[in-house]
């Protein structure tokens, strides 16, 4: 491989980009079709249920197709799901080449795409970019490989580490651009979740507001004792009627009240119930759960307890950290609830991955580093 074909992978990625909003929960996917070192067509994957990437290009190649290079940032799919097989569809258009940034995670899949390819004499080359199409589908890798989501934790707070004073005012510490970057990830992420506090405390809607988005999220509020209001903003329709408008509702419960459970099924919520044995919300199972529902990435939005109860149990992938010019000082509340450490061997290690300034505000991505931990409680609210 050659730097010509690195340059038509990365356009190749950037394509896949473009479904960041919209197509979970199926993978981001861009396709390049190149012949004689000139572009000829491309695609990428907007929707489940709607043409892949590779299709969507040859579609758009007809006939040049025969003989081009194909640029694919995800190994092309082998099985019948809601559409045809991606490598039965260049193999039919006659490709000479295939260039895959990475090999499919999905067990379906799982190399057998690339085979079937070669089988049927056409050269496949994998992992060019590898590393950009990991990060670029990072939750749909894990849960294909973990049978967990990504779970992405966003915490606002004081440059000392604070997320609102003692009394629990928090509206605003971070500045308009900040709030605003919230909603990105919000719009790509599969669900928003958060704990019963934080929805009283709140009352937020936790939807997309400040960006377009076709997609709403899943939300999702852990609630052991049901204590949840049905005269909540996240469970009222939306102003153009038609049930929930900013998109389902999960309440993850800890007991089966056959009464609340009633009602807010009424408005449109779902409601599970998954215990642990202290009797609160068990969050591992909740994440199984989401697993299992297609949910791709999670994005935490929520206060020192759930924040804490995640760390501990390690479930946290990846903070995403917005820090504004102020202190509240150490009578404000911190950001999570990790309890007395009495060693260093105990501290949560991250990752830098990115810092830059958002409007006023610094934010700080980090992956969270996952040496094994001795298992703490796991229930939480």
């Amino acid at each position: 491989m050659n730097a010509a074909d690195s340059q038509w992978m990365a356009r190749a990625l950037h394509l896949a980009e473009l479904g960041l909003f919209s197509t979970s929960p199926n993978p981001r996917v861009g396709c390049v079709l190149v012949k004689d070192g000139a572009l000829i067509a491309s695609g990428w994957h907007e929707r489940a249920g709607q043409p892949h990437a590779e299709p969507l290009a040859l579609r758009a190649a007809g006939d040049q197709a025969r003989g081009a290079t194909a640029y694919v940032t995800l190994e092309p799919c082998s099985h019948h799901g809601r559409t045809p097989p991606c490598a039965d569809a260049l193999i039919a258009a006659g490709v000479a080449r295939v260039v895959v940034a990475m090999q499919d995670p999905n067990p379906l899949v799982a190399g057998q795409g690339i085979a079937r390819l070669r089988a049927a004499g056409i050269a496949v080359e994998c992992g060019l970019m590898e590393a950009e199409a990991r990060l670029l589908n990072i939750g749909f890798v894990k849960r294909m490989t973990q049978g967990l989501p990504w779970v992405r934790s966003k915490i606002a707070a004081s440059l000392d580490g604070r997320t609102a004073l003692a009394n629990g005012v928090s509206q605003w510490i971070t500045g308009d651009a900040a709030r605003r970057d919230v909603h990105v990830w919000r719009a790509r992420s599969c669900a928003v979740m958060t704990g019963i506090d934080t929805v009283l405390e709140d009352d937020a809607q936790l939807s997309v507001r400040a960006i377009p988005t076709s997609r709403q999220p899943l939300r999702v509020v852990l609630d052991s004792h049901l204590r949840i209001p049905t005269s909540a903003k996240l469970l009222t329709p939306s102003p153009s009627g038609g049930g929930l408008g900013w998109g389902s509702v999960l309440i993850v419960a800890a007991v089966r009240d056959e009464e609340k459970i009633a009602a807010l099924e009424k408005l449109g919520a779902e409601v599970v119930v998954l215990p642990d044995e202290s009797g609160r919300v068990d969050v591992q199972a909740t994440l199984h759960h989401l697993a299992a529902t297609a949910c791709n990435e999670v994005l935490v939005e929520a206060g020192s307890t759930l924040n804490g109860a995640l760390l501990k149990a390690g479930l946290v992938d990846e903070l995403v950290l917005y820090f504004a010019p102020q202190l509240l000082g150490d009578m404000a509340r911190g950001m999570a609830q990790l309890g007395e450490l009495i060693s260093l061997d105990q501290r949560v290690e991250l990752q830098w991955q990115d810092v830059r300034q958002v409007g006023h505000d610094l934010r700080i991505i980090a992956q969270v580093n996952k040496p094994e931990l001795s298992k703490p409680e796991r229930g939480v609210v």
